[in-house]
């Protein structure tokens, strides 16, 4: 008789249980907090010296009503991923993704055709690329939310490509946490610990790109091997029966499309290109900021420029290219919008929201059309939204009961009495604990960091490496811990039970921190630009 696995509900409601347990063991305790600006933004910081024991709020019947916290806590990403998963319902339904994908799959058969690039593997370069770029982003920009939208994008083309969803995942989240966990300019993460612990704005570029270099590099390679085991017997998988999902979803008949150009889409390509132009015209040049640098440029008139020519050619195909276009010039609007005006999930939002309107009434779909195909996308991906909300309750109980920051003064203390190198080492195995229970960067950066920047003086160890210890641990667990509201959303829309993803991961996760470990010894043992 097989065991069954439990649910993904099941696996988090029972963390729930235990960090109610936890209260009735862990004695309560607070740090006194203040408002501190940090890079002119205002951050609640700890009072280092402040700790002070206090009567724990022991959960029992409040795990009930965790969930209803959580998904109030979390509900900026839930209202997201419902959005995100009804606008998509709605390309979807046109069939021009997967005319993308079958397109796209179509020219890379011809580049097959090179001996080169057949040796190298045309696929191999395709992920590698990838992979890059979203790294590239987690690593300038923080982009962590973002994924969940991209989510629906490359789980579709890995499985088109004879992968599974997990090859997908790693393409675009795990590649962004790679990115994040190496990142050289986040400002969410780097900029923020280094605020706090009184350093030049993003100082040790040097050596953190040579992190992130060395960082990817493992990753590719280890995401490379997997696909290509999965390439080759797909049946190894672990996910397998679920991927059949996409597998039935993505088989479209190509010769029974009929391609064409409703009125209806010059109608939204006009539309679309005069609201770009006035844009243009109110928002001339943008700042876009990539770290502490920032350079004004075109970015609204070039955008709208490149949409209005590619419109016109995508239109005389059909309106499927339209749709598909529409769809990149969302992104390309995405990144604009956080880099150049500080956009976050609601303007995301809004923004994809929009795409699938006008992706509808391009398709000449009328307002009950459009309307039914967001609902069944906001159906199909609502059990992913829930588990968000459910695995908020786990830092909730945490929170009521008192004893997060029992916690983090426990471990805190934990350092005393140790060398510069094992004092590194037990910040990076505390920030990647801390970062189980804590998921966001920047709340764990202005709780720690208060702390840990002048412990580190004590010892004669650079705040810098204590801040690469805050950077490591902060990355890493992200991939894998379930109180991460993005980690749990990523694996809902792709419909990877959390059981399986940590099964995968885990090998991958203990090697990455080992090799964390690995990089942060140079720190304290060479004289590195800016340590």
């Amino acid at each position: 008789m097989t065991r069954k696995i439990p649910h993904t509900y099941v696996i988090i409601f029972s963390i729930i249980v235990i960090g109610a347990i936890m209260t009735w063991f862990i004695p309560g305790g607070e740090y006194d907090r203040q408002q501190v600006i940090v890079n002119g933004v205002e951050r609640t910081v700890i009072d280092k010296d402040s700790f002070h024991y206090m009567d724990s709020e022991v959960q029992t019947w409040q795990i009930f009503i965790a969930f209803f916290k959580g998904f109030e806590n979390q509900a900026g990403i839930i209202v997201f991923i419902i959005m995100i998963g009804g606008a998509f319902w709605i390309v979807n339904s046109s069939k021009a993704i997967d005319i993308g994908i079958l397109s796209f799959l179509k020219y890379t058969r011809k580049l097959e055709k090179n001996k080169l690039l057949k040796v190298i593997g045309v696929n191999n370069i395709i992920i590698t690329m990838v992979m890059l770029v979203f790294s590239t982003f987690g690593a300038v920009f923080g982009m962590s939310e973002e994924t969940i939208a991209f989510i629906v994008i490359l789980v579709p083309l890995a499985i088109s490509m004879g992968y599974d969803s997990i090859v997908g995942v790693n393409m675009v989240f795990v590649a962004a946490g790679l990115g994040f966990a190496g990142a050289m300019l986040n400002p969410f993460t780097i900029g923020i610990a280094q605020g706090i612990a009184d350093l030049p704005l993003f100082s040790g570029f040097g050596y953190r790109t040579f992190c992130w270099v060395v960082l990817n590099i493992f990753g590719i390679a280890w995401v490379l091997r997997y696909a290509a085991k999965v390439k080759k017997h797909p049946e190894s998988s672990l996910v397998y029966e679920e991927d059949d999902y996409w597998r039935k979803r993505g088989s479209v008949d190509e010769e029974a499309i009929q391609y064409h150009t409703p009125i209806a889409s010059w109608v939204v390509f006009i539309a679309i290109s005069l609201a770009l132009t006035a844009f243009s015209f109110y928002y001339p040049m943008t700042l876009m900021k990539i770290g502490n640098a920032s350079r004004s440029l075109p970015m609204v008139p070039l955008s709208a420029a490149l949409f209005v020519i590619s419109g016109i050619f995508s239109l005389r195909k059909s309106a499927h290219f339209f749709v598909l276009n529409l769809l990149g010039f969302t992104i390309v609007f995405l990144v604009v919008g956080v880099m150049g005006y500080g956009w976050y999930i609601e303007e995301i939002a809004g923004l994809f929201f929009a795409m699938g309107i006008f992706s509808g009434i391009a398709m000449n779909y009328d307002g009950n059309r459009i309307t039914k195909e967001f609902l069944e996308g906001s159906r199909d991906i609502l059990s992913a939204a829930l588990v968000v909300g459910l695995a908020g309750g786990i830092l909730v109980i945490l929170e009521d009961g008192k004893i997060i920051d029992t916690i983090l003064y426990k471990v805190s203390t934990s350092m005393e009495g140790m060398g510069k190198l094992g004092t590194v080492s037990v910040m990076y195995v505390i920030q990647t604990f801390i970062n189980v229970i804590i998921p966001s960067g920047s709340a764990k950066a202005a709780l720690t960091m208060p702390v840990m920047a002048p412990f580190s003086d004590l010892v004669n160890l650079s705040r810098q490496a204590t801040v690469v210890a805050f950077q490591f641990g902060d990355g890493f667990t992200n991939m894998i811990t379930p109180t991460s509201g993005v980690l749990i959303g990523v694996l809902g829309v792709a419909r990877i039970p959390y059981d399986k993803w940590v099964k995968w991961i885990a090998p991958f996760m203990l090697i990455l921190i080992i090799l964390g470990w690995l990089l942060l010894i140079p720190t304290v043992t060479m004289q590195l630009d800016g340590f």
